[in-house]
């Protein structure tokens, strides 16, 4: 199955609130014949706009093809929550790659945060960043956990943007009477994630780079120079940069050995009025500690965009059901409230959630499988590898350092070991363990 075209239309943004809402970018023209660069991007989400922005700000000459439009993936479609760190904690991270090294990745975690903000402001896009993001806690264990990784943060790395939030704080900031605690990160926070993926790709236009809609690649030909081929044209380029995320399909298979695609779905309800200050009363971003998350934020207009729900199979279910069950758990006085937008899209996941790194083939470079923590992290991987493709290559060497173990069952079996895996931990969430 080809998930570019499952469950959308060619070229068409999903029916969602941010395509509803979002600075018209006017269309950009497919590629066609023959066409040279010094990079070509696949992907134009966070990863391959910031790579072509960072690109050619360094002077690289770049064309950059998508198959749909600018932002028409995850990028276009997520929870819009820029997170702090990596998506594993430090604790794991220093088992995994020692502490001098999750000290780096921590670093490169928080300097992903900055350079989202520091992108939105040096571009003028019409895009806010809102502050918070509190973690809402099904488990007391699970708030003891919360308050140690947050005298961790403080104590060995220097960040004391986490206040932990005992029942009564969490009650009284999210109006849910689901969660037992918590904690709010004033470093993290939100925004509306089309928007910021059309802002970049108005700064790569205004940098020079070449953009390419409905201009899905097909394959790609080795050699000194890689041809990357699409049904109308193709490019010759001295490097390639892979940013397909879950929209890979089977034009890298060294890297979709790695990385699993899944779907996510997100609903948004009629503005509340007055009524959204008894669901947030401050304007962050939640996400909760089920296996399956919950997460969740106001719009500017005061709709709850709530993302959640379980779903095995890469077809689109019925999404306003879907959600609506999770949604109704954690906001049961919401019964009744009408819901405006549904949408799905498809991110991508690594086994061990740490984000893949690598070079499958002679001046090819790849990243993804954020595995949901993607908005800040996916535009740092895009710099991070510009900066390797100019020659810097300390920061993605230490990226594609990390261990990435290949989904077991191969190509065949891996959705289906995958499906148990997550009944088997949807289960454990529902029966409270």
């Amino acid at each position: 199955m080809n998930l570019l075209y499952a469950n959308d239309r060619p070229g068409e943004y999903p029916a969602s609130w941010y395509a509803a809402t979002a600075t018209p970018l006017a269309a950009f023209p497919p590629l066609q014949g023959e066409a040279a660069a010094d990079v070509c991007v696949v992907g134009g989400g966070y990863t391959g706009l910031s790579a072509a922005l960072h690109l050619a700000q360094r002077g690289f000459s770049v064309v950059l093809l998508e198959a749909h439009r600018m932002g028409f993936g995850a990028s276009g479609r997520n929870g819009g929550q820029v997170g702090s760190g990596q998506r594993l904690e430090q604790d794991d991270l220093e088992q995994i790659a020692g502490r001098e090294d999750a000290r780096r990745l921590w670093d490169l975690g928080e300097e992903a945060k900055a350079l989202v903000r520091a992108l939105i402001a040096d571009h003028a896009m019409p895009v806010t960043f809102h502050p918070g993001i509190a973690h809402a806690c099904w488990h007391e264990r699970e708030v003891a956990h919360a308050e140690a990784n947050a005298e961790k943060l403080a104590r060995d790395y220097g960040y004391t943007g986490i206040e932990v939030l005992d029942r009564k704080a969490i009650r009284a900031l999210i109006g849910s009477e689901a969660y037992k605690g918590g904690d709010l990160d004033r470093g993290a926070g939100h925004l509306h994630p089309l928007n910021f993926a059309l802002g970049l790709a108005a700064a790569c236009a205004g940098a020079g780079v070449r953009l390419h809609e409905r201009s899905a690649v097909t394959r790609i030909e080795d050699g000194p120079q890689p041809v990357v081929h699409t049904d109308q044209g193709h490019v010759r380029a001295r490097h390639v940069i892979l940013a397909c995320n879950g929209y890979l399909g089977g034009l890298e298979p060294q890297v979709a050995a790695k990385v699993m695609p899944i779907n996510n779905f997100i609903v948004a309800t009629e503005p509340l009025g007055e009524r959204a200050k008894e669901i947030l009363s401050q304007p962050i971003a939640v996400a909760d500690t089920k296996f399956v998350v919950n997460y969740w934020r106001l719009s500017e207009d005061n709709r709850l965009l709530f993302g959640g729900g379980e779903s095995y199979g890469y077809r689109f279910p019925d999404i306003i059901k879907t959600v609506s069950k999770p949604m109704l758990q954690v906001y049961p006085q919401l019964k009744g409230t009408k819901i405006t937008h549904a949408w799905g899209g498809t991110l991508a996941i690594t086994l061990n959630r740490l984000p893949c790194f690598t070079r499958p083939r002679p001046n090819v470079l790849s990243a993804s499988g954020y595995s949901g923590h993607g908005l800040a992290m996916a535009t740092m991987a895009g710099k991070v590898m510009a900066e390797a493709v100019a020659g810097q290559a300390e920061r993605f060497d230490l990226m594609a350092s990390l261990p990435q173990p290949r989904f077991p069952g191969g190509a065949a079996l891996r959705w289906p070991l995958l499906v148990l895996a997550m009944t088997w931990y949807s289960m454990r969430d529902r029966l409270g363990r």
